[in-house]
């Protein structure tokens, strides 16, 4: 049986494991710093970029390369391995063509790359854990090299799940890379997503023998990890993400499911008087102030960037925007003037408390921080989980959605009014309920759930210690 590796008269020591995606990494730094906060002595381990998400947190930084590939905040913008660049592009241009072309790319992708050396990775975590000898991890559902290491040598890890809960399969209903559910808007053909169903399901069997091969070879004395993207830990999920009653269930024996609502810090540092004057430039002309950000990846589309500042400017006469363009924002600068300022990068929160709305893509930090601030948005759902959260966004009340890929001037502007001028019923009880919970509240749940006395918790099969 593992042990709990618990040693008297020191604090817990949590390593927190972290892909070297900036989407990723910055709400587990936050996690990372509230259990520090909770008492416990926290590593946070990601790529080298990510050492200032460590200082700001307050916690001791080790670097751990767990991908070859990355995104240090603008995805264009960072230096990629060979042929990640490529595959990127290959990514943005299958946005272009809608919601199933995207989901397909990515799930051929994903058939390429999200187990590229295991034993690279097995490797590191063993050296990682004979140095630090922590008494528990904390791993990105979505490393999924990193999960089936800390199974493969019995190391005691619980689960955080970056995204839509859905992440973390409930069933076996739905191949993984498939959307639980889909927005008003946007009901792709039953063909389409046949094909989708077929393709996703032929990758997830192909990667859930590849994760039972590494296993059978590494750890022969260890539980066989089972379907591949529901390996997760048996101790303790945690969500950044509001526990929504419609979500699918979960096994009733499996991990405690902690629905921490989201994962953003408590207060964000002023970046600085440059930003307030832009604000205030923006504000003294306008009565109404929009903040537009598609994300790290998809700030590339933009085309798009492009029709919402022009719907916005014809058909939402006294408001302006602040526009998060990314590599774009070189392309997009002719729209720039009295009423739309445009940057590569914006300080995202620190905005939300001083604009009216927010459009944004449906990434997993972008809604549940409009939430934390109250914020009603606009959902451009590209890719990924962004369906399934558009989905929810519109079934709890909080956003409206529409489809990028059939957005022109007029439906981007029309949306646009309609979101300031409507009130969205849901917004504020589940600002309130997401306030209430927070990267405190999933860090003082994980460590109830992974401090037994024993070691050992009732949904965990016995594994064996592989050094």
């Amino acid at each position: 049986m593992e042990s709990s590796g618990f040693v008297s008269g020191r604090a817990p020591r949590v390593v927190v494991v972290s892909p070297p995606f900036a989407s990723h990494a910055q709400p587990l730094s936050v996690l990372a710093g509230a259990l520090a906060s909770a008492g416990t002595d926290v590593v946070f381990a990601s790529g080298p970029s990510f050492e200032d998400f460590a200082d700001r947190a307050g916690v001791t930084f080790v670097p751990l390369t767990v991908t070859r590939n990355a995104n240090t905040g603008v995805a264009r913008s960072t230096r990629q391995a060979p042929g990640e660049a490529q595959r990127l592009e290959e990514f943005i241009d299958s946005t272009r063509r809608g919601p199933v072309s995207a989901l397909l790319t990515q799930t051929h992708h994903r058939g390429r790359d999200m187990l590229a050396d295991p034993e690279r990775t097995l490797a590191e975590l063993r050296a990682l854990d004979a140095r630090l000898r922590p008494d528990w991890y904390v791993v990105d559902q979505l490393s999924y090299p990193v999960t089936l290491a800390l199974h493969c040598l019995g190391l005691r890890y619980a689960t955080f799940c970056p995204g839509h809960p859905t992440y973390v399969p409930g069933s076996d209903d739905l191949p993984f890379g498939v959307p639980y559910a889909w927005p008003r808007g946007i009901r792709p053909g039953e063909d389409e997503l046949a094909e989708l169903r077929a393709a996703a399901g032929a990758v997830e069997t192909a990667f859930t023998g590849r994760f039972a091969d590494v296993a059978r070879l590494h750890a022969p004395g260890a539980r066989p990890p089972g379907r591949a993207f529901a390996l997760t830990s048996p101790y303790a999920v945690a969500f950044g993400y509001p526990e929504f009653p419609w979500l699918p269930g979960h096994p009733e024996n499996g991990p405690s499911l902690l629905y921490g609502g989201h994962c953003g810090p408590d207060t964000e540092p002023d970046p600085g008087p440059q930003w307030g004057e832009v604000v205030r430039r923006l504000r003294a002309g306008h009565d109404r102030l929009v903040l537009i950000a598609l994300g790290t990846f998809l700030s590339a589309r933009d085309d798009v960037l492009a029709l919402l500042v022009k719907g916005l400017r014809t058909h939402v006469p006294g408001a302006a925007a602040v526009v998060a363009a990314g590599d774009s924002a070189a392309a997009l600068s002719a729209l720039a003037g009295p009423g739309v300022h445009v940057e590569a990068t914006v300080p995202q929160r620190w905005l939300l408390g001083k604009v009216d709305a927010m459009v944004h893509h449906g990434g997993n930090n972008s809604f549940t921080e409009c939430l934390v601030s109250g914020v009603p948005a606009l959902v451009l759902p590209f890719s990924s989980d962004q369906f399934a959260i558009a989905h929810d966004a519109e079934r709890a009340g909080v956003a409206r959605c529409v489809d990028p890929s059939r957005l022109d001037e007029r439906s981007a502007g029309q949306a646009l009014r309609q979101l300031l001028d409507e009130p969205l019923p849901g917004l504020g009880g589940w600002s309130r309920w997401v306030g209430h919970r927070g990267p405190a509240w999933t860090a003082r749940g994980l460590i109830r759930e992974m401090s037994g006395t024993d070691g050992v918790h009732p949904a965990a099969p016995a594994v064996l210690r592989v050094r």
